[in-house]
């Protein structure tokens, strides 16, 4: 699914659709409270800080994809902002409660996913969330990354911003040990041999004191 969204965009996007599954009472939404959704410290990562044009300009962007739509009349004293990304990418509730915590909250693993979608749209338990992320990624929607170094389970991520360099997310923090010369291992051979004496010495030393009390 060749979107390419830019970051803003994703963050309306999410905001829109977590509103319109956790508290479809207050959406569709108006500007100010959008600004609010993308703004908020819960939930997010990262935190941003946008201004009114920021998310303006998102909202242009994601109608020019038939992802958001803007209501004005009748009833709507102000332009409200709603969604069309189940009828536009052909997203169940499932899919779509997944697709959301990933845009707004990034990488996360199966049990991040399952516990963050709770109040959107319940999973009985972790093998149906994969069930769901190995659908989407067969609509290359969703990309399992590699297991980072000190991580016990590997996280997934949303493609719709784009492929994923998976490369240059591979933990290059920690140099390779340098191989030990020959140099460097006759040292190393020397150090542990006067060690050895060391201990041996020591070993004498302390069978001596302890026949002083036999």
């Amino acid at each position: 699914m060749a979107l390419d969204l830019t970051f803003e965009e994703t963050r309306v996007l999410g905001s829109l659709i977590e509103k319109d599954m956790a508290t479809p009472e207050y959406y569709p939404m108006s500007l100010n409270a959008l600004l609010n959704a993308c703004n908020q410290k819960s939930n997010r990562e990262p935190v941003v800080s946008y201004s009114e044009d920021d998310v303006l300009a998102a909202v242009d962007l994601l109608r020019g994809r038939n992802l958001v739509t803007v209501l004005t009349g009748g009833e709507n004293r102000v332009p409200k902002y709603g969604h069309r990304a189940s009828e536009i990418l052909n997203f169940d509730n499932r899919e779509l409660a997944i697709v959301c915590v990933l845009l707004l909250r990034g990488p996360q693993t199966v049990g991040e996913l399952k516990t963050r979608t709770e109040r959107l749209k319940p999973f009985d338990d972790l093998d149906s969330v994969e069930v769901v992320l190995r659908r989407l990624a067969e609509r290359d929607t969703a990309l399992q990354l590699p297991r980072q170094p000190g991580m016990r389970e590997a996280r997934w991520a949303h493609l719709m911003s784009g492929p994923i360099d998976v490369s240059a997310m591979v933990d290059h923090s920690a140099p390779a040990a340098a191989p030990i010369t020959g140099a460097r291992r006759d040292e190393l051979a020397d150090r542990v041999a006067k060690l050895e004496e060391e201990i041996a010495e020591l070993k004498a030393a302390f069978a001596g004191f302890r026949k002083q009390f036999e």
